[in-house]
């Protein structure tokens, strides 16, 4: 039995104990630093008026969202300089350093003083901290992709990779769980007060967590390969540019129907849909909670069905499927709890197409030596441009009498996947650059 266990992981059919440990860690590290990045939405409106002096709280809620918003801007350059960090220190170091740093920064909010104790300091305080929050979460998808996919089975890449995108979806569950906790077992004056601090020092703490569990394993082999080569390091940036453009154009691509996808449905499409039809948005949060619950049960699964399949077909599965699926969809919408449900279910089980195969597919279009910068940098630049803007073009839309045509923006994005998917190399099977 011994023997027969180990041919399998030589062969990549089985992950050995030590890397399932390595996918344990880096997604449990994941789901840490996801929660600190989710708890600022998620409690954004009771602290609101504790950092911006308003009388109106709209106003308060704005200049908050605002600096969420700036955020976003930090996560390519994070992206680009612990990426550089990870390929050139480490897989470890750099995961460890995104968790210090979110967990940090998570740990100065809980303790930053008001705008009613230090003035205009209050919200310059907040800013900071959430520039450092921006500035690892970018980091960490390239990184924590690396490791995870470096770490996994030959033939159990997109199993490992899904991984890093179940814990992203766990990481936002658990900090609105935390928001439904504090604010059904505290009245509203101490929820206001104080009882917000009490999510993001959780969120500080459990970062301590997540940094010991990343301390505690070993390298990946791919990097140490990279790491025992003699002669002196490149900057990986560098080499990104000069040997790999087309591989990192092909991540931006691969990027932009998966971000408006996932951000439509995933993130906007409760609140599109209380906009559009006049559900109640606890009705349309609840549709949304448990198709989010299916999806993340569903994950691993696709991760093996590529790894079984390949990732041109699942993910070309995907796409195609939200060329088809928008029309209907949206023409569909109604104030139906059960009919906002099936459009929810149908859409998320599409997106197991992308989101178990993005990691995997991406760290294998680079070479070890610029894996977590050739990841990070497109994906986050095109996060931010395609990703983050969707709550805005399609709220725009809406309000511009164009609220038909959303589904034409979604299935538009959808239609370059195709594209991007159907040409690009099968990279299921190959051992890693």
């Amino acid at each position: 039995m011994t023997t027969t266990t180990g041919t399998a992981a030589a062969h990549g059919l089985k992950m050995a104990p030590r890397q399932r440990k390595a996918v344990v860690a880096g997604a449990i590290g994941n789901t840490v630093e996801f929660i600190d990045w989710a708890i600022y939405t998620t409690f954004a409106p009771i602290f609101a008026a504790q950092f911006f002096a308003s009388s109106d709280g709209t106003s308060a809620l704005l200049s908050t969202l605002m600096v969420f918003a700036v955020g976003f801007v930090m996560r390519p350059i994070g992206g680009a300089l612990l990426g550089i960090y990870s390929d050139r220190h480490g897989r470890k170091k750099g995961l460890t350093l995104t968790i210090a740093l979110m967990s940090g920064a998570s740990a100065i909010i809980a303790i930053a003083p008001t705008y009613a104790q230090v003035g205009v300091l209050a919200p310059l305080i907040l800013l900071f901290a959430r520039l450092v929050q921006g500035f690892s979460a970018g980091g960490e998808f390239g990184s924590s992709s690396a490791f995870m996919v470096e770490s996994a089975a030959p033939e159990r890449r997109a199993f490992a990779g899904s991984w890093q995108q179940f814990s992203v979806g766990a990481g936002t569950m658990i900090a609105a769980g935390m928001g439904a906790l504090l604010t059904s077992t505290l009245e509203e004056p101490a929820l206001e007060s104080w009882g917000w601090r009490i999510a993001f020092g959780v969120g500080a703490l459990l970062g301590v967590v997540g940094l010991w569990l990343r301390v505690s394993v070993a390298e990946s082999e791919a990097f140490t390969q990279v790491a025992e080569r003699p002669g002196p390091r490149r900057n990986a940036f560098i080499v990104m540019v000069r040997e790999h453009p087309g591989a990192a154009l092909r991540v931006v691509g691969i990027t932009i129907a998966g971000a408006v996808v996932y951000y439509m449905w995933i993130s906007y499409m409760p609140a599109y849909a209380h906009l559009a039809t006049g559900i109640p948005l606890r009705d349309a949060l609840l549709a949304n909670t448990i198709s989010l619950l299916v999806f993340l049960v569903a994950l691993p699964f696709g991760g093996l069905l590529s790894d079984r399949l390949g990732r041109k077909p699942t993910m070309i599965a995907f796409a195609v499927g939200f060329v088809v699926l928008p029309w209907p969809a949206f023409h569909l919408l109604s104030d139906s709890f059960l009919g906002l449900l099936v459009i929810e279910l149908i859409g998320m089980l599409l997106i197991v197409g992308y989101s178990a195969n993005c990691a995997a597919v991406m760290a294998e279009q680079f070479p070890a030596e610029v894996r977590s910068t050739g990841i990070g940098l497109p994906y986050a630049l095109a996060i931010a441009l395609f990703g983050g803007t969707v709550p805005y073009v399609s709220t725009w839309m809406h309000s511009s009498g164009l609220g038909d045509l959303v589904w034409l923006y979604v299935a538009g994005a959808a239609a370059i996947g195709v594209a991007v998917y159907a040409t690009m190399p099968e990279t299921k099977g190959r051992p890693l650059p």
